[in-house]
């Protein structure tokens, strides 16, 4: 016999076994208790909640022989042949795949006619968001005075697209998304008799992972047991199967982000994806680590809202005070317009490096909400020594006067050109933007922005316009990749720097520009 999947396997035949939503079940299981049983209903709510199982329970509790409690008693005629897909007055429609006029006619004529069997004719209209406007309003009639014999309901994940006249002749139940807790002891109570051993980490991990959803658990669980069959599945195999991270590394990468380290920051995202991780669910999970941070830091007693190991409750608690509320809620902002970003986006990478870079260097937003980090970013310059520079020579501020109309002030001294300029250098400048085209994707973009000075040991500095593409081009990779490149177009191993021209100053005021010398012919002597 072939294998079935665990959410067909233990889908709940009988309404105690529907688990996160009584208060729909005792509705139910009242009205058909004492016959109140209106003539249609509307469930609606997230995917994998137990909107069709319910309808099918339902079914078969109105029709049943034998009604216990409410619920159908699975041992009569009725309820086995409903089961078995036989009794042929319950009919489950895919509004998908049959969305027309015609469709819904047919059901019109059907009802005419009253069951052979049992008592009532049920209708399971499953997506019926998905219907046409030309369905909806055939179906308008025969849903607001049915035969007494008729009971429809519809299932939708999307209520917001069912017409108003629709919703007005049903009564509507929304189905709640399922706690954590709810769905771990209901895969505990399934593991104990598939008798698979799991470890009680790896169980919540996957009912977090379901968000809500108890189909999509039971589907994650089956996967992540047909990888380790026959083995006790551990929290780590689960997140190798689905392409998870851990909380260790998104410590690591939250303290790397407060210490505004944009090489190690670069460095972790290169690490999970030569592991393969998924960036999408990287930067969702990230934005949820960032969330349990924010409440870890708001108050003392968050345990139970949490649902975090001791561990990592402890170790939130640490970080929480090595960071700033508008910090944080910066953090959180722009890792949540990530996430939707993400969603339409081909190149997941660049977007997730560059809003990590984002955050590590303040000064390139102009938000309100990030002008406290920016002060932060230039108070930490100050303390380290690295104090704002001079005006260059000619600067004029704003309706001002130049350097050299200031009395009192020293001008800044312009970079002389040196006397002599290796020929390696001269070559490979010559050369450059041929060589810039052959560059890999991301760094090719940002050396179209570079230009081309001299250090003085004569070392080729390739200078860009802000933090950003200096962070980008300056990792090791790149600076590597580039020395390849000049290597293999010229022959000439030179050794390079990156730098950026700081705030406020031009180019021409701190560099030469080797690219207009030589394409001037201008000799510089040997």
């Amino acid at each position: 016999m072939s294998y079935t999947a665990l959410y067909r396997k233990f889908r709940p035949a009988e309404f105690e076994d529907v688990k996160g939503q009584d208060h729909i079940v005792t509705t139910l299981k009242n009205q058909i208790k004492s016959g109140r049983i209106g003539h249609a209903y509307l469930f609606c709510g997230t995917r994998g909640t137990g909107k069709t199982t319910v309808a099918k329970i339902f079914a078969r509790a109105v029709n049943c022989e034998h009604p216990v409690d409410g619920s159908p008693c699975g041992e009569c005629d009725m309820c086995r042949n409903i089961a078995a897909g036989t009794y042929m007055n319950v009919v489950e429609i895919d509004a998908a795949s049959n969305n027309g006029v015609d469709n819904i006619r047919s059901i019109r004529e059907e009802v005419e006619y009253r069951p052979a069997q049992g008592r009532y004719k049920v209708y399971i209209i499953d997506e019926v968001h998905m219907l046409s406007i030309g369905a909806f309003n055939a179906l308008l009639k025969t849903l607001e005075e049915p035969p007494e014999y008729v009971i429809f309901i519809l299932a939708t994940t999307e209520v917001h697209k069912i017409p108003i006249t629709i919703l007005s002749r049903c009564q509507r139940y929304d189905f709640r998304r399922i706690t954590i807790d709810t769905i771990a002891a209901r895969l505990n109570e399934l593991m104990k008799k598939e008798e698979v051993e799991v470890e009680e980490r790896a169980i919540r991990y996957i009912a977090k992972a379901a968000d809500g959803s108890m189909r999509d658990a039971l589907s994650l669980l089956d996967q992540c047991i047909a990888f380790h069959i026959g083995e006790k599945l551990t929290y780590d195999k689960v997140l190798s199967v689905l392409g998870a991270v851990d909380t260790d590394v998104y410590s690591a990468l939250l303290r790397r982000m407060i210490d505004r380290d944009v090489k190690g920051v670069l460095q972790t995202v290169n690490d999970l994806v030569m592991e393969g991780k998924e960036l999408a669910q990287l930067t969702t999970d990230f934005t949820w680590y960032l969330r349990n941070l924010l409440l870890a830091k708001s108050s003392d007693n968050m345990e139970d809202v949490l649902d975090v190991s001791t561990e990592n409750l402890a170790q939130l608690k640490e970080e929480a005070q090595m960071i700033e509320n508008d910090a944080l809620m910066r953090y959180i902002r722009i890792f949540s317009d990530l996430s939707n970003q993400l969603k339409y986006a081909t190149q997941k990478r660049v977007l997730l490096e560059v809003a990590l870079i984002r955050i590590c260097v303040p000064q390139m937003e102009t938000r309100q909400d990030t002008i406290l980090e920016r002060i932060r970013a230039l108070e930490e310059k100050v303390e380290k020594g690295l104090v704002a520079q001079a005006p260059p020579q000619g600067y004029r501020a704003a309706d001002g006067p130049t350097a050299q109309e200031m009395p009192g002030e020293m001008p800044v001294q312009p970079r002389e050109v040196p006397k002599a300029l290796p020929e390696d250098v001269k070559e490979v400048v010559k050369n450059f933007r041929m060589i810039a085209n052959d560059a890999s994707g991301m760094l090719k973009v940002y050396l179209r922005q570079a230009r081309l000075s001299v250090g003085n040991a004569g070392q080729l500095q390739i200078i860009l316009p802000d933090d950003l593409a200096a962070g980008v081009v300056g990792t090791e990779d790149h600076k590597k990749e580039i020395q390849d490149l000049i290597v293999e177009r010229t022959g000439k191993k030179v050794e390079i720097e990156v730098g950026k021209v700081e705030q406020g100053r031009r180019f021409e005021d701190s560099y030469i520009d080797l690219e207009q010398l030589i394409h001037m012919d201008i000799t510089v002597e040997d």
